[in-house]
């Protein structure tokens, strides 16, 4: 209890937290926002299957791209550690080694995913209408995929490198765009799904070019010079891959469940599968903004890990973890007490919301339980200590599938059940390992 008060008590801790984690809330708080515009603009067009086919055909593009998320968390943790150790040389070389691997893998999946695509939609059974639209709509947000990972690698290292504001200036920038081109070619040029999908494209590029500016710039700061020629070196990306590969298996894992969701959701018929992704646009507005207290604590964490500082690193961590608390028990309230506003806002669909209504109890409840697994994953991803996140996902990942399985019978209710499940069963495994890593002392390296 003493430590804990220290940290709370400890102003500079509390600076340093906000000055990372202010910036990172705002800028994620406006990812959700274009969920959130797309759903209210096209929730208002007269058939429930132009929803529909937003919801299936963001589901399937973010699952692609937030596949790769490891581009943003595995380049933070390095470029933290890095900047810690004052290596400019080595920022350098991660932030190449991070763009190189985005524009391959950017590549790979536009190889891959059109042919894929007939499967995938075939798998959710959707109706004749959703499934033409759902189609139109993720081959147009496809044209925007390698802006999107290239984002990821630049936000991950501007993170690293302690500097919050940059990403804010990228995501701001993008995701405002995107809401007002979104406005323009929906309902000013009438493009229904199709606008929805072009103003997101010319959003990602916009964002991946600030980006590639405003980190040219941050670059300045530090001396030091990239070997370049290790590159060619299989033991200069060893490191990198390594986590980056837990990463992509917890990530593939994750996005599984998301998956399953709204196939099985689609299952149960267009307006369900609509009231659903209403709900889930709930779930994201809460994950961004408690990831930017997580965010704040990769920065920090890894950074102390760096500079070889546990007192540091044991300060960040109980000061970014209580404002994570008190942050969820705000959004269960919200959600709680305005949650049918907060469906009513994004549709005028009597059906979707009546749906969306009878569900909401779920929804504030899912702050409380999964807070736990965002605020500890920004201390592994700070730490650069994959393995055990990627373990974390896929034991809750077995468990909870059974319990789905089971659990249809209930229809959306026993979806939603089994959900809930599977975030608190994330959580409690993430605290084990924490516990067992800290009874060993084993966060900052002993010194060589």
């Amino acid at each position: 209890m003493s430590s804990l008060c220290d940290a709370w008590r400890h102003a500079p801790t509390q600076r340093r937290v906000w000055a990372l984690a202010g910036p990172m809330i705002l800028s994620n708080l406006s990812v959700p926002l274009v969920a959130l515009v797309d759903s209210a603009v096209v929730g208002h067009l007269p058939h429930a299957y132009q929803l529909g086919a937003v919801a299936v055909g963001g589901s399937l593009y973010s699952l692609l791209v937030w596949t790769f998320g490891f581009l943003r968390m595995g380049t933070t943790g390095f470029a933290a550690q890095a900047c810690g150790r004052g290596d400019g040389g080595a920022l350098r070389q991660l932030l190449g080694q991070g763009l190189l691997l985005a524009g391959a893998l950017a590549l790979l999946c536009g190889l891959l995913v059109v042919p894929l695509l007939p499967a995938l939609l075939t798998l959710m059974q959707p109706g004749a209408e959703l499934d033409a639209l759902a189609r139109d709509y993720l081959h147009i947000r496809l044209l925007g995929l390698p802006a999107a990972l290239a984002s990821y690698a630049l936000i991950g290292w501007l993170l690293g490198s302690q500097n919050a504001r940059a990403p804010l200036l990228m995501l701001l920038t993008a995701n405002l765009l995107n809401v007002a081109l979104d406005l323009w070619f929906v309902l000013g040029l009438e493009w229904g799904v199709a606008g929805a999908a072009w103003a997101s494209v010319i959003a990602e590029w916009s964002g991946a070019l600030l980006g590639l500016a405003l980190a040219s710039r941050r670059l300045r700061e530090y001396l030091g010079r990239a070997d370049w020629q290790a590159l060619r070196r299989w033991a200069s990306w060893r490191p990198l891959l390594a986590v980056n590969r837990d990463i992509f298996i917890r990530t593939l894992a994750l996005q599984s469940v998301f998956l399953l969701l709204t196939v099985q959701g689609t299952r149960l018929g267009d307006a369900t599968v609509a009231a659903n992704a209403l709900l889930l646009n709930g779930l994201l507005l809460t994950a961004h903004a408690l990831d930017g207290l997580a965010h704040a604590l990769e920065a920090l964490c890894g950074h102390a890990i760096g500079a070889r500082d546990r007192l540091a690193l044991r300060r960040s961590l109980w000061v970014a973890g209580i404002w994570s608390l008190l942050a969820s028990l705000g959004f269960a309230a919200l959600f709680l007490l305005g949650g049918q506003w907060f469906v009513d806002l994004q549709t005028d669909i009597a059906e979707v919301r009546a749906i969306a209504h009878a569900h909401l109890p779920f929804l504030a409840a899912l702050p409380l339980l999964a807070v736990w697994s965002y605020l500890l994953d920004g201390l592994f991803i700070g730490a650069t200590r994959a393995r055990e996140m990627r373990d974390a996902m896929l034991l809750a990942f077995a468990l909870c599938l059974p319990l789905a399985w089971l659990l249809q019978g209930l229809g959306n209710a026993g979806l939603w059940l089994a959900f809930l499940v599977f975030m608190l069963t994330r959580s409690l495994v993430l605290g084990a390992f924490f516990w067992r890593i800290e009874r060993r002392g084993g966060w900052v390296p002993a010194e060589r």
